[in-house]
């Protein structure tokens, strides 16, 4: 692929501002500004899938349980308080495929889990699925 090519496909606005509300989901504390942002970045048929959680639809994914344990957006918010996903790479996107690397750790702190996430878009725009790796996760 070219530059131009990359450079093109990876500034597309509308792209970065569903990614954008993704990232909030994950940080917002408030439920119901939380579940907003869910709204705007996931279609309704969205599907989540990581190496630890897994869900579908917009209250499931509010609410993700985790394979081993009960979690989703708030309780992964109440098991880390204070940490925050932040994007660590561009947003990559052609063809209705979406792809960047992020990190999860204290606001002003070293990451303590990191990882790239693969998306699909639905025709709106919005997440269609994502399907999360997780790279290096801290011990302890």
């Amino acid at each position: 692929m070219s530059d131009r090519t990359a450079t093109a496909v990876a500034g597309d606005s509308a792209v970065d501002a569903t990614i954008a509300a993704y990232i909030e989901s994950w940080n917002e504390t408030d439920p119901g500004r939380r579940q907003a942002a869910v709204a705007r970045a996931w279609a309704a048929s969205g599907r989540y899938r990581d190496p630890v959680m897994v869900s579908d639809s917009h209250a499931g994914i509010d609410a993700m349980p985790a394979l081993s344990e009960a979690e989703g957006l708030a309780g992964v918010q109440a098991r880390f308080p204070g940490f925050v996903l932040k994007r660590t790479s561009k947003v990559d996107s052609h063809n209705g495929s979406v792809r960047f690397a992020w990190s999860l750790g204290p606001a002003s702190g070293p990451a303590v889990v990191e990882g790239v996430d693969f998306a699909t878009l639905a025709a709106d725009g919005r997440l269609e699925q994502v399907v999360g790796f997780i790279d290096r996760m801290a011990q302890g």
